[in-house]
């Protein structure tokens, strides 16, 4: 009996779990890991006796589209931080600022992101 490559779907799964916040570098290795299960599985479905692996290879689509999922996520929140960074910064401040354990020294830096980012 012949095998499916579930090794080349989890690896890419994998990637784009730990890539998921990377500028959409996760993204693609799950979308491309999503293409090579389900063209893997086209197979299967074709002629399951030849392949002793086509449960694996559910498995594999499965955390490939867990894997998609969590990494369109964070690219949808790294793209809403990048329109919305003076908003993100407010947010933050108002959070801290009635907070007695947070010192203005604390605060700084996200002021002067502020300024940066032409909030201010």
């Amino acid at each position: 009996m012949q095998k499916l490559n579930t090794t080349a779907v989890y690896i890419l799964s994998i990637v784009g779990f730990l890539c998921c916040c990377v500028y959409g570098l996760g993204t693609v290795a799950a979308i491309i890991a999503l293409v090579i299960a389900s063209k893997e599985l086209k197979k299967y479905n074709e002629n399951p006796e030849a392949y002793s692996n086509g449960k694996a290879m559910k498995t594999a689509k499965t955390v490939a589209i867990i894997s998609l999922i969590l990494s369109l996520i964070g690219l949808g929140l790294l793209v809403a931080f990048y329109f919305n960074q003076c908003a993100f910064y407010q947010g933050y401040i108002d959070a801290f600022a009635d907070n007695p354990n947070v010192t203005e020294e604390q605060l700084a830096p996200l002021y002067e992101a502020m300024e940066e980012a032409g909030c201010m």
